[in-house]
């Protein structure tokens, strides 16, 4: 730092205010320190940064699958909130297992990293309320611990009565849902067929469990194979409520393929509007959750804490929105 200086015409404590993105350092200044520190090819010491002023500057995002495009999406979002405080992403794959997301529990690189955002799939509060690992941590999904850990989601209830209330007034009355998962990683799943059998009720719609398909995961093939078996049935759906926009994807080629019109036979909705969904063949009906408010309200929270904000865990509920698209237009 000190050749950096010496090369900048400046102090040290100007290169130091440069390399921390203080704002108080004049344009004209903090080119000429940012030329030298090119020049010089000079990297901050991290563990020594970290040792100073108690915060490295680097954040762990820890997601399921990053090859999810929800997830891929949310991901470029937390980044540019993060970039508005300095802050680094590491970005660690879980795969929603056991012993990966208990490595994120336990500490991920915690000489390093000064929070973390983290979006479970099998961990549940017997493990988040064990924690011992300090690092101030933001939970994203569903709430499953109301401990010192802070949590960004949406109401999923009220997002799948939102779908099969849209799908009962344009007359749809057998209305199938993809999607249920009965196994420990499946509360998202949950959630979303509570909304399902509350939107059926509201609507004066009968409860038929053979309409109900399981996905193991939520990939297009998943929704292709639970449509095949949907339209095998004896008096098969007039509609397809999906758990995500993949699994309606999948579904999608499946009508196509067996020649089943859309909307006109069977309507369509999933969940998260990843971009692929205004792109699909029919364009897809979705839910689509405010991943940019999201990503923003969780940069801010963990800035909050590491800002020295204690107190009880807070827990934001982000607004979500019904895109209709040409998969649920009103049957003729």
């Amino acid at each position: 730092m000190l050749e950096v200086a010496t090369l900048a015409g400046v102090s040290v404590k100007t290169v130091s205010n440069v390399v921390n993105h203080y704002v108080h350092v004049s344009t004209a200044t903090r080119v000429r320190v940012q030329s030298a520190l090119d020049e010089l090819g000079y990297r901050p010491n991290l563990s020594a940064r970290s040792l100073r002023g108690g915060q490295s500057g680097l954040i762990a995002l820890a997601l399921p699958e990053l090859d999810f495009p929800y997830f891929a999406e949310l991901a470029r979002y937390i980044v540019q909130a993060a970039e508005a405080h300095g802050w680094t992403v590491l970005i660690d794959q879980t795969d929603g297992r056991a012993e990966r997301e208990k490595l994120v529990m336990d500490g991920i690189r915690d000489q390093l990293i000064d929070g973390v955002i983290f979006s479970p799939l099998v961990t549940g509060a017997r493990e988040l309320a064990a924690r011992r690992d300090t690092t101030p941590m933001v939970l994203l999904g569903e709430r499953v611990h109301h401990g010192t850990m802070d949590h960004v989601g949406i109401d999923n209830v009220a997002a799948a009565q939102t779908v099969v209330a849209h799908l009962a007034t344009l007359g749809h009355t057998r209305i199938a849902a993809i999607g249920e998962q009965r196994h420990r990683r499946g509360e998202t799943a949950r959630l979303r067929l509570q909304g399902y059998l509350a939107g059926l009720e509201n609507a004066g719609l009968p409860f038929d469990p053979t309409l109900v398909m399981a996905a193991a995961s939520y990939h297009r093939a998943d929704g292709a194979a639970a449509m095949t078996e949907l339209l095998a049935l004896g008096d098969p759906p007039d509609a397809v409520f999906c758990f995500n926009d993949m699994l309606a994807i999948g579904a999608l080629r499946t009508l196509r393929d067996r020649g089943v019109r859309v909307p006109e036979d069977v309507a369509v909705v999933g969940f998260d509007d990843i971009e692929e969904s205004s792109y699909s063949a029919p364009g897809l009906t979705t839910i689509r959750p405010d991943k940019a408010r999201i990503a923003s309200t969780s940069i801010a929270l963990l800035a909050a804490r590491l800002d020295g904000g204690g107190g009880p865990s807070r827990d934001v509920t982000e607004r979500f929105d019904l895109v209709v698209r040409r998969s649920t237009a009103s049957p003729s």
